[in-house]
């Protein structure tokens, strides 16, 4: 059982807690005591007396929100991406979550994702899902692919999101992290503009051929809306699979024959539109 226990705090602890919505543990520790002269323990009784005043939510084990003076913590709003942005340190927030930062995903979506190289197991807050996945690798092996990424501010707080480039491809590679292939498709066409060489390049270096006609079909399909060139295509076509490989194993499809790519109907018919 805790003991109660007086806490003198000053304004720094306030300060800290005002200029940051979502902050972790070892944020805080850095700011207040930045030559480690205080005990670990007075720094952990200052986080649980402040929650215990409502003053603060904690999110998960070492995860906190600051709470306003005019809110209440059990109605708090927290960003989710502040959230999986900053469940470690080196997050970067990925997939259908980047989209949403970027304003382009055609729906919400219960899931939050982040490439990390911390495993953190999947858990929910408040009926939304966060979880890590690993920094992407050429091919599942070497040093994680550390290209497209972009500093970038929610509520002033710092955080990284891959670029539209990069979460092009991403999305396409894995659509499993962004809703579904229907929701990968419409969110990616309320993007009106693409480097798409930075696009191709990030392909290429993950080494997947699958990937590469994935992301070569989708932009020959959008040709003329993103001002698409030969030469990028051409790049794509010569690392396509060597046989007819599906975009997806579980939906079948029609063969792309340009991309040796078995393409599920529901793209080629866009099923998801409604008759006009």
């Amino acid at each position: 059982m805790l003991q109660r226990v007086r806490i003198k705090t000053g304004p720094s602890a306030l300060d800290f807690f005002a200029q940051h919505p979502v902050f972790t543990r070892e944020e805080f520790v850095r700011a207040l005591d930045p030559k480690h002269t205080r005990s670990p323990r007075t720094l952990e009784t200052i986080l649980l007396y402040h929650t215990r005043q409502g003053r603060l939510l904690r999110v998960r084990r070492g995860l906190y929100a600051n709470v306003p003076r005019t809110m209440m913590a059990e109605t708090l709003p927290i960003d989710p991406l502040l959230v999986v942005g900053k469940l470690a340190a080196d997050c970067v927030i990925a997939y259908h979550s980047a989209l949403e930062h970027y304003g382009k995903a055609y729906s919400t979506h219960r899931e939050h994702v982040a490439f990390s190289d911390h495993t953190i197991h999947p858990f929910d807050f408040r009926d939304l899902r966060f979880r890590t996945v690993p920094f992407a690798r050429t091919m599942g092996r070497g040093p994680p692919i550390r290209y497209g990424f972009l500093p970038q501010e929610r509520q002033g707080v710092a955080v990284e999101v891959t670029t539209l480039e990069r979460t092009l491809v991403d999305v396409l590679d894995r659509p499993d992290l962004a809703g579904g292939w229907e929701e990968v498709w419409r969110s990616l066409e309320l993007v009106e503009f693409f480097e798409i060489g930075h696009a191709v390049d990030y392909a290429l270096r993950l080494g997947n051929r699958t990937t590469n006609a994935k992301l070569g079909f989708f932009l020959e399909s959008h040709r003329e809306p993103l001002m698409v060139d030969d030469k990028h295509l051409e790049r794509l076509r010569r690392l396509r699979p060597k046989q007819p490989h599906p975009m997806d194993r579980k939906l079948g499809g029609k063969l792309a024959p340009a991309w040796n790519l078995i393409v599920p109907r529901s793209i080629l018919e866009r099923s998801w539109e409604e008759p006009s």
